[in-house]
């Protein structure tokens, strides 16, 4: 009787060495994708990055469902973002004496990469035919993202002008789709000096809002037809037909940028002048980094609520409706996100998210498209 105690005893203690040594196994399977990850997650392309996309996607694939759980960025591969079979990345050779291209910030959710970024390229390229239409992104990290999961390769800025003068380019046009003069557009005017002698004319384009101005009373047009055209379409998309509508449903729209150490900053204070300007009592800008400090989230709350509306939309004020807008605006399980922190304060009876960036709204594709005329304009006369 001892002896089969014994045995059985032993026979469990095999069964415990060999679960935990299956959960060891799944443990390091799962941080060896982490670590893959963490290798593309970077701003530099080098001559490995193709390579690297490829090796964490293999990994990613071979690991079973359990595995998949145990993976820190688990989201980097699992999470449905949409169909990214159904972007074009506008990155063909054969491009002709013109290009137009269009530079963005990007964003690896496919369906707003698609309806944002893509609606604003499809505008230019139907308003200049006879201008090729390419894409660049200013944010590897993001290009690694969609090459690694969805083998979607997007050139970078480098890549896109090195493009351009290898296929004998002549006239280049730069179309920006970023926000305001900030960091990224100087970087990215920084970067097209470097290539001025490869063409014989280049010009880059205004971005959406156009000069940033002195204080929070300069309002340009841009920032005009900006500020008019997304409330307009936020309270349609949220079923109201007038702004008075909204207003007695007490409703108030919170428009969330993405905020600014730079001097632009000064930017989302003209926009909230703008809004005022156009008498819209429920509607409030606020910044994800919090800045300029009277557009932090806490202090948007405290705005909305001494106004005295009870319910609340967010939506992005941003040309992507990228990760800001599903992570840092939507997301209910992060309490730092905005729908949460309005939650939490209490003030409100219902708070709503509308997930959609400026590029898929038509009078912002068209500013985009006047943009890069003037920009066409200039270019010949300075020939």
């Amino acid at each position: 009787m001892k002896k089969l105690i014994s045995m059985l005893i032993a026979l469990a203690m095999l069964a415990t060495c060999a679960v935990a040594f299956a959960e060891d196994a799944d443990k390091a399977a799962a941080a060896a994708v982490d670590e893959l990850i963490a290798a593309i997650q970077v701003q530099e392309r080098t001559e490995d990055t193709d390579a690297q996309c490829e090796a964490a996607k293999a990994a990613w694939d071979a690991l079973t469902d359990a595995q998949k759980e145990l993976v820190e960025e688990a989201d980097y591969f699992g999470r449905d973002t949409g169909d990214a079979s159904a972007d074009d990345p506008l990155n063909a050779d054969d491009i002709g004496e013109n290009e137009l291209l269009v530079v963005s910030f990007g964003t690896s959710f496919n369906d707003s990469r698609v309806a944002d970024i893509g609606g604003v390229e499809k505008a230019l390229q139907a308003a200049y035919p006879d201008w090729s239409v390419r894409r660049a992104f200013t944010a590897q990290i993001i290009i690694n993202h969609i090459q690694a999961r969805d083998g979607e390769k997007i050139d970078n800025v480098a890549q896109a002008l090195d493009r351009a003068v290898a296929n004998g380019v002549k006239n280049l046009v730069i179309q920006p789709t970023h926000l305001m003069h900030g960091a990224e557009y100087d970087e990215l005017v920084a970067t097209v000096g470097e290539y001025a002698d490869k063409f014989e004319a280049i010009a880059v384009a205004e971005p959406l809002l156009g000069e940033v101005g002195a204080d929070a009373t300069v309002i340009n047009e841009d920032k005009a037809a900006v500020a008019a055209a997304v409330y307009a379409q936020a309270i349609m998309d949220a079923g109201y037909e007038t702004a008075d509508a909204a207003v007695e449903d007490g409703v108030a729209f919170v428009f969330m940028g993405h905020g600014t150490s730079h001097t632009a900053n000064v930017t989302y204070d003209q926009m909230q002048t703008q809004m005022e300007a156009l008498e819209l009592k429920n509607a409030f800008i606020g910044t994800v980094e919090g800045e300029p400090e009277d557009t932090e989230c806490s202090v948007v709350i405290g705005k909305v609520k001494e106004a005295g509306f009870k319910k609340v939309i967010l939506r992005p004020l941003m040309v992507v409706a990228g990760d800001h807008a599903n992570n840092d605006m939507a997301d209910p399980e992060d309490p730092e996100s905005w729908i949460s922190q309005f939650t939490a304060s209490g003030a409100f009876d219902a708070i709503e998210c509308q997930i959609a960036g400026l590029g898929r709204i038509e009078i912002v594709e068209e500013l985009y498209v006047a943009h890069t005329g003037f920009a066409m304009e200039a270019l010949q006369a300075a020939a």
